[in-house]
């Protein structure tokens, strides 16, 4: 039976305000961990969201590595990734919260390694594990409830974009991480809408990795990318790809532009240089928002106003692209409005986790696509 005694202390954190929740999540990129301290009182779209605190830790190598095979993985192999993923969780949050911070609730995203939508979705780093671990309530498993009601699972981001950053029509958030996710925000909830454009960082990434054997995990400021040219008849391929033509509630992974699809790239201009395939890359990744932004979002609501967050606010080549792509939309920072753009979607996890606590729901059918709005996340109580 489970203990009176543990419902009752969710009842009362529940109540109590403010509360000091942790997000955390690692990205499609695998970077590693990125937790977010938040100070956070009442729920909802009303809430106050203070930022406290943020840090990441990379993942250890090998680690890194068997996340990045981990679709070919077996059962017994995916298991233990969990558990591994759960502790370097652990290992992470109590790096950023240091000695005598005491955490009312995490909310912990895990880490992706296979997400196909409606056909399924799949997050590793076991929560009870890292509730053991930290001794703290955690919430997790936040896709699995809505795409159980019918809905992609992805991008669930927007209803913290609309706490964040919202009741601004003209205004959108385009995340930069592994895959670009956009939130075109509107005066209300219903007026939100937001789908995944296609790569973020992901193809730019594969590119140099591949072509130095995994010794380099990014063009670091997009210095080899700003060398470069756009190779127009390579960028036309690229742009015929069948998940720009689907219209949203739709989200992608590493399934459709993850390492098969940098070898069939890099097939197609085998002589080119590195610079011309990470400048065509840069080029592409801005071309999917832009083409984007002109298909599926009506004229009436396309943005003037453009707030980047996520690891490719730091490449210059990626950020010169979107700039001339979506101009006259003008293309700045998170920071602009109060949040640094790296915390963007720890801080997000945090929230989605203090409205799970309170049984507020928090996707966005007109989003995901699911057939009702319900609350998302498991709990795992220490």
């Amino acid at each position: 039976m489970f203990p009176l005694e543990r419902l009752a202390r969710l009842a009362h954190l529940a109540r109590r305000r403010p509360l000091l929740v942790a997000g955390a999540l690692s990205g499609t990129s695998a970077d590693g961990v990125s937790v977010a301290l938040v100070r956070i009182r009442g729920a909802g779209p009303l809430a106050r969201v203070e930022l406290v605190k943020f840090g990441a830790r990379a993942y250890p190598r090998a680690l890194r590595a068997s996340l990045l095979r981990a679709p070919a993985l077996a059962a017994p192999e995916i298991a233990r990734l969990s558990l591994e993923v759960a502790d370097a969780f652990v290992r992470a949050v109590r790096s950023v919260a240091g000695r005598g911070q005491r955490l009312d609730l995490l909310g912990s995203h895990g880490q992706t390694v296979f997400h196909s939508g409606s056909r399924g979705t799949l997050q590793v780093g076991e929560a009870d594990r890292i509730a053991e671990g930290l001794r703290v309530p955690v919430i997790s498993d936040f896709r699995q409830r809505d795409v159980a009601a019918g809905g992609e699972g992805a991008p669930l981001t927007p209803y913290a974009d609309f706490v964040l950053f919202g009741r601004r029509r003209g205004r959108a958030v385009l995340n930069l991480g592994g895959i670009a996710n956009l939130t075109i925000l509107g005066s209300s909830l219903d007026d939100v809408r937001g789908f995944d454009t296609g790569p973020g960082n992901m193809v730019l990434d594969g590119l140099l990795q591949a072509a130095t054997g995994g010794r380099k995990r990014y063009d670091a400021g997009g210095r080899l990318a700003l060398r470069g040219r756009v190779l127009e008849p390579l960028l036309a391929w690229m742009l015929s790809h069948p998940y720009l033509r689907r219209r949203p509630p739709k989200s992608t992974g590493r399934e459709e532009f993850g390492e098969p699809y940098v070898r069939a790239l890099r097939r197609r201009a085998p002589r080119a240089r590195l610079e011309d395939l990470l400048a065509t890359a840069a080029d592409f990744t801005a071309a999917c928002v832009a083409l984007s932004i002109r298909r599926f979002v009506p004229e009436s609501r396309r943005p003037g106003e453009v707030l980047l967050a996520g690891g490719g606010v730091r490449n210059a080549a990626l950020l010169k692209a979107l700039r001339r792509r979506l101009f006259p939309a003008r293309v700045g920072s998170t920071a602009e409005a109060g949040l640094d753009p790296l915390a963007r979607e720890a801080v997000a996890f945090a929230i989605l986790a203090n409205d799970a606590l309170a049984g507020l729901p928090t996707n966005l059918p007109a989003v995901t696509g699911a057939r009702r709005a319900v609350p998302l996340g498991k709990f795992s109580l220490p």
